[in-house]
């Protein structure tokens, strides 16, 4: 069986005895890590580790078209401060992997949206010259097909920075609803550019958030209910008009107050499910929602630090839910520094030899 047949199996309850081996991504420092523990640096690491990747994406540009032209504002041996192509002025470290601190930014208010919406309007430049050849190698990976949609929160608290998008929502609530829309129209139009070119649709349309930090969401569910569930309604819309019934985010931290709201939004498969501080456990969130909602992720990343025994407590954890169907086992996020080889490669064995 190969893993597309295996993801659809268990994505859609048509029975499975085992889980599709993934490995994601991880940090740079753990790169080197691993290299020095074993991984051959000429080696792919999929070829190393002997996993699939997660799926083969399709999609066209969704950012700012045109980009705005990056500029380096200032430079030292350890940082430089640069104005990027999406307009946000931000201190980036050189030696080190750390999320930028963002200084200054080009959407600040309402006021500054219409030159901004601009950049977001469809474009055949938009558009990969080598779609047909991206579409072919899609077909032919046997892995998941997934389309790429825009993020409709996450993207705009990039642009403005999370207090200036806080107080948009309140202030200009019409604008916000605007930008959302925006960012939903220019998702359909590139699904109607590229879904007509493919021999068969695609398995799931999936997008970025990261709209959540440990506290909860950055947006109440009371404000996606009004301005962000109908974009994401469209978006569903529009796949389900090709035969798509999967959608799913990408969103980190404590995602349970949106879930519902996403949810209802058409929005049907969660990633990554972050264990984190808050302990979210995904069988629960599965009690709650039903099997409509589908889940990735849910293994806390942390145990890969510990051992064998932390492993297998874990993974002893997740078996009632992998075996029901509609969740599919994987650390929650990028594989941490203080992960060795053997640890992880102890965790893909274990994976490996699971039979339902």
């Amino acid at each position: 069986m190969n893993p597309r047949k295996l993801w659809l199996d268990i994505m859609f309850y048509q029975g499975h005895d085992r889980m599709p081996v993934i490995h994601w991504t991880q940090w740079p420092e753990t790169t080197a890590r691993w290299h020095q523990e074993g991984w051959p640096e000429d080696v792919d690491i999929h070829t190393f580790l002997k996993t699939s990747p997660h799926w083969a994406g399709l999609g066209v540009n969704l950012n700012l078209f045109p980009p705005f032209e990056p500029k380096v504002l200032e430079e030292t041996k350890d940082y430089r401060i640069v104005r990027g192509s999406d307009g946000v002025v931000q201190q980036e470290w050189k030696n080190k992997s750390c999320i930028p601190h963002y200084i200054d930014f080009t959407l600040k208010s309402a006021s500054d949206w219409p030159a901004f919406k601009k950049r977001l309007q469809p474009d055949k430049g938009r558009i990969p010259s080598d779609l047909d050849k991206k579409i072919t190698a899609a077909r032919v990976s046997d892995l998941p097909v997934v389309f790429s949609t825009a993020s409709l929160m996450g993207w705009i608290r990039n642009w403005m920075g999370v207090v200036n998008m806080s107080y948009l929502m309140y202030d200009s609530p019409r604008v916000f609803a605007d930008m959302v829309m925006t960012l939903a129209d220019l998702t359909c139009w590139a699904i109607d550019q590229v879904l007509p070119r493919m021999p068969q649709p695609p398995d799931m349309g999936f997008g970025w958030e990261d709209i959540c930090g440990k506290a909860g969401p950055l947006v109440s569910p009371v404000i996606f209910r009004k301005y962000v569930a109908p974009g994401y309604l469209r978006i569903r819309e529009k796949l389900e008009s090709y035969g798509v019934r999967l959608l799913g985010i990408d969103s980190d931290g404590d995602v349970r107050p949106l879930i519902g709201e996403w949810l209802r939004a058409g929005v049907n498969v969660q990633f990554p499910i972050e264990i984190g501080t808050w302990q979210a456990d995904p069988y629960q969130i599965r009690q709650q929602f039903g099997r409509e909602l589908r889940i990735i992720g849910g293994f806390n990343k942390l145990a890969l630090e510990k051992g064998p025994e932390e492993i297998d407590a874990e993974i002893a954890r997740r078996l009632p839910l992998m075996k029901e169907g509609g969740f599919i086992l994987m650390p929650d996020h990028l594989i941490t520094p203080g992960t060795s080889l053997s640890n992880y490669r102890y965790f893909l064995d274990r994976m490996r030899s699971l039979r339902f």
